[in-house]
């Protein structure tokens, strides 16, 4: 498992770096995005090419390239023809002389260390010539299923509300954004946590723990809803919805 682990290190450094010479030559931070679930997708080819391609790890990797080209895609449409995202754009300012330093440490290379972290549950189940479902496969696909409804169709809601909104303090209190004020984060935890217990039985698995534990910390204190959250302060509509509305896990609204 040493081995696999260093050379998908290696792997996703070179992958990293490769990346930020993209953003240099585009001028935009913001490739990183798209990056991220691509990166995952790199890592599945690279272990079905150099490990046995049984039942149980091709199960895992289709379910993350799922995710992953659906991610990329949404995210690649989304910024198409528009400046580079606020985060991007702050840090440029925030950062001076120090950006594009700053930028491969800080985004590409950090980015890399969290891609190879959470990917821990992909990489046991790629060593593990796994053949047989048990309980813990249809639980975790069932996870899987539930979470990547709620980013997939999350994240429509929000584009198609991005469109007809006349204002950008305007707030999205409709469809699964009435039961959660950030229902794709809460997919992409659950389809995290949903890939590890596919994994429970095998060799190894509770290393692979660290994986969906990583991204639920880095979504809910880190990079995720506290960055959105942090926009939206002193907009009185935003602070009326966050009384009656779950900020991650869905569930009905607070009477007012």
């Amino acid at each position: 498992m040493g081995t696999t682990l260093f050379v998908v290190a290696m792997l996703v450094f070179g992958y990293a770096s490769l990346w930020f010479l993209v953003s240099v030559m585009v001028k935009r931070n913001d490739v990183a995005d798209i990056a991220w679930g691509l990166g995952y997708l790199m890592i599945c080819v690279y272990l079905g090419l150099s490990q046995e391609r049984t039942l149980v790890p091709l199960l895992v990797y289709t379910l993350v390239a799922i995710w992953a080209l659906r991610l990329a895609a949404h995210i690649y449409l989304r910024n198409r023809g528009k400046t580079e995202d606020f985060r991007y754009q702050q840090w440029r300012v925030d950062w001076g002389s120090s950006f594009y330093l700053r930028s491969y440490l800080q985004v590409y290379l950090l980015q890399g260390l969290l891609l190879w972290i959470i990917a821990l549950p992909i990489v046991i189940a790629g060593l593990s010539a796994a053949e047989e479902l048990s309980a813990y496969t249809y639980l975790g696909m069932a996870m899987w299923a539930i979470g990547f409804f709620f980013q997939a169709v999350g994240d429509y809601q929000l584009t198609q509300f991005v469109k007809i909104r006349t204002s950008k303090e305007e707030v999205l209190q409709t469809g699964l954004w009435r039961y959660s004020r950030h229902p794709n984060y809460f997919g992409e935890i659950l389809m995290w946590w949903g890939i590890f217990v596919i994994t429970i039985p095998l060799p190894n698995a509770w290393w692979g723990v660290i994986g969906p534990l990583t991204i639920t910390l880095l979504l809910v204190f880190v990079s995720g809803v506290p960055l959105l959250e942090k926009r939206y302060v002193g907009n009185p509509v935003y602070a009326a919805y966050q009384k009656r509305t779950n900020v991650l896990v869905p569930w009905f609204p607070k009477s007012r």
